[in-house]
């Protein structure tokens, strides 16, 4: 039987290891990457990085809610108390968890889980896939477009679009609110009266898309979304949720790693304007 200093010495020696930390190959293990014996493995062959500095000793601890822990360039969620799920949002749903009108909203949908929110928005119109988590950074970031997240749509259009228009959605116009354009687009496929076309995009200005062919005199009859960032709707019905994998999860945490290249590469571009010039002096 445990006397009392042997149990107050065990308290003291699970603060310390709490001060400390957990040893990586356990959080790796608790957080799905493969077993403990493949995660030591995995040390030693220096494929794990922590903070940006490979690592190749096994005593080697981290913090969960604090360190960044990457395993051959992909970033993994330490933290399993975060939730990552994938809806395909049905037509008349709003993007809200809680609606002050009464509207459907989406939290019917993620009833098993608590404190989800989504990132970002669909209009109530439009279908497919909206990212659901618990994590507010990562959120933030996904949603945020000088972070080049980008999401691909599939759209149906009223009447024949010829290729000048998809040469205009790739180039560019000006809206109300200011200038756009696609980062891809292609027309998949016409018939009577109506077009099909996928487009990719990372703004996340209000109902982008529509505004975007209503622009161009195409007004939208169909929108889905089918893709955000690296995770596709693909078979998922439309109502239901699916827990993203490790690898999606990791995919995500990689696209919000840093600014989008797109600000730094278009400062490059932009001509130096001499300010007494500007001012017109």
């Amino acid at each position: 039987m445990p006397t009392s200093k042997s149990k107050a010495e065990n308290s003291e020696a699970e603060s310390s290891e709490a001060e400390q930390g957990v040893r990586l190959q356990k959080v790796m293990a608790a957080a799905g990457v493969a077993s403990r014996r493949v995660c030591e493995d995995l040390i030693v062959r220096g494929q794990v990085t922590v903070n940006g500095k490979r690592v190749t000793e096994l005593g080697t601890r981290v913090d969960p809610e604090v360190d960044r822990v990457t395993v051959s360039g992909t970033p993994i969620q330490l933290d399993v108390s975060k939730v990552y799920l994938a809806l395909n949002k049905p037509v008349g749903v709003v993007s809200s968890m809680a609606d002050e009108n009464g509207r459907a909203d989406l939290s019917q949908f993620v009833e098993g889980y608590e404190r989800v929110f989504n990132v970002g928005r669909l209009d109530a119109e439009t279908s497919g896939l909206i990212i659901m988590t618990n994590d507010g950074d990562l959120a933030h970031k996904l949603a945020h477009p000088k972070f080049g997240v980008t999401k691909t749509y599939v759209v149906r259009v009223q009447g024949v679009v010829e290729p000048g228009i998809v040469h205009k959605l790739l180039s560019g116009f000006e809206l109300e609110d200011g200038f756009i354009k696609a980062d891809k687009a292609k027309l998949v496929q016409v018939s009577i009266g109506e077009s099909l076309l996928e487009i990719e995009l990372h703004s996340g200005r209000n109902r982008i898309v529509r505004r975007m062919f209503d622009f161009l005199g195409h007004p939208v009859l169909g929108l889905v979304r089918k893709q955000f960032g690296s995770i596709q709707l693909g078979p998922l019905k439309v109502g239901k949720v699916r827990e993203l994998s490790k690898v999606e999860i990791g995919a995500l945490l990689k696209a919000a790693e840093g600014k989008s290249t797109r600000t730094s590469q278009a400062a490059k571009r932009a001509p130096h304007v001499n300010p007494a010039k500007a001012r017109g002096k």
